[in-house]
């Protein structure tokens, strides 16, 4: 997998262990992801190195995937990574843009590193509404280690969260959520099967119509709904309305004063585009 401008195995992977809505795997230089792969649900293990400017996959288990599986796993990465998004371009944001321009060289070549499908992005933000994030990061584990496979790769035992047929018989008591979040969960599980979360479905329709489409679903609200778009989807140039530390991060790299509206915050975005989610992502882990 050829990156289109600057990539870093090296900083997603540093990304992908700090943020708790991903579970990676990492050992001997290499990057370990298991997950089910998004519409075909079948749980794969993927082992990525970065030589020669390239990104390159093995895909360990199952031990004979087959090329069908294997395309099918490529495609995910590639989106997972946003190595799929020509980049090429955002050197241009980072020039106009000191403030960009510091935060890119800061982390050299780190792009967003999505939830591994939109699936478990939505289980993430409604697991997450009214808990801290360290409580969610522990749920979403616990789901992984109890209900998905356990996958092997390079020496690295990496759980794999929980494929949506497994998800939707979840019981009506479940340690860490309320009944509600539980069938919220089951109706998320059953939308991803009916294909209403396919990653290929929500990117062919409009921005303003992908997020009143997530909207539909139970317990996604705007905030929700932007997440899963930016996060599990990968719009590029998504910028998060709803995100309050987003407008923390801006308002503290600008030097803006603390009563500044949100108005303006917008405004200074306007000259990230076309990559507004990946400068967004930038200013985020430099708040971090």
């Amino acid at each position: 997998m050829q990156a289109r401008g600057p990539f870093s195995l090296d900083a997603a992977a540093d990304f992908a262990e700090g943020f708790p809505g991903t579970a990676p795997g990492r050992g001997e230089g290499r990057l370990a992801l298991a997950f089910p792969l998004d519409g075909d649900w079948r749980t794969v293990g993927v082992a990525l190195e970065q030589r020669d400017g390239a990104v390159h996959g093995d895909v360990v288990v199952p031990a004979d995937p087959g090329p069908e599986l294997e395309e099918l796993a490529r495609r995910d990465v590639e989106r997972i990574l946003s190595l799929d998004v020509d980049g090429s371009g955002f050197a241009a944001v980072a020039e106009r843009d000191p403030v960009v321009g510091e935060r890119s060289r800061r982390f050299g070549g780190l792009r967003p590193v999505l939830f591994w499908t939109p699936y478990e992005a939505a289980v993430w933000a409604i697991a997450g509404q009214r808990a801290r994030m360290a409580q969610t990061a522990a749920l979403k584990q616990s789901l992984a280690l109890e209900l998905g496979e356990r996958v092997e790769v390079h020496g690295e035992r990496v759980p794999a969260f929980p494929a949506p047929a497994t998800l939707a018989r979840l019981p009506d008591r479940v340690p860490g959520l309320n009944e509600r979040k539980t069938a919220q969960l089951r109706g998320l599980a059953e939308a991803a099967l009916e294909g209403r979360l396919d990653r290929d479905r929500l990117r062919g329709l409009a921005r303003e119509d992908a997020l009143a489409d997530l909207r539909e679903l139970g317990g996604v609200g705007p905030f929700s709904a932007e997440l899963i778009l930016i996060r599990g989807v990968g719009d590029p140039d998504a910028l998060p309305l709803h995100e309050r530390r987003l407008e923390a991060a801006v308002r503290a790299a600008y030097e803006l004063p603390a009563d500044v509206p949100r108005e303006e915050v917008e405004r200074i975005a306007e000259g990230w585009r076309p990559y507004r989610a990946w400068a967004a992502l930038l200013l985020r882990a430099d708040a971090a």
